[in-house]
């Protein structure tokens, strides 16, 4: 068993397949308000003090980063130690899809549910979204 350990702490975005993802985006900017960086990055900050945030993104329908599941949308969900919620998941029977990968603004990991839905999860390096958000560290 293993010892208690934080998994999930919040959505850590939402990704969906589009025919054209950038006029997707701009359709979501425009009539419902989502926040858009800079940067060209749609960012919810939740709670600014916590640094949390969450991400909306549009993919090309054609791409193969939700695979092998075939759905139209993918859960990215924050999480404090992936490496070692990788290895309780696994244990428990999870499928564990890919490598870890790490980039400047964080490691992630994916597993899949029972339904074949991919699941993302994400270790967030906050300073990088700090410097996106022009918040201070």
């Amino acid at each position: 068993m293993h010892k208690k350990m934080k998994r999930v702490t919040g959505v850590g975005g939402i990704f969906i397949k589009s025919e054209d993802p950038k006029a997707l985006q701009a359709w979501y900017v425009k009539h419902l308000g989502f926040p858009e960086t800079e940067d060209g990055f749609i960012l919810f900050v939740n709670e600014p003090k916590k640094r949390t945030h969450t991400v909306w993104s549009a993919f090309p329908e054609n791409t193969t980063y939700f695979a092998p599941s075939n759905k139209e949308c993918m859960f990215n969900f924050r999480v404090e130690n992936l490496v070692e919620l990788l290895k309780v998941l696994k244990d428990e029977g999870v499928q564990i899809e890919g490598e870890i990968q790490e980039e400047s603004y964080g490691k992630f990991g994916w597993i899949m549910d029972p339904e074949g839905n991919k699941i993302e999860l994400w270790e967030p390096i906050v300073a990088e979204f700090d410097k996106i958000n022009k918040l201070e560290s």
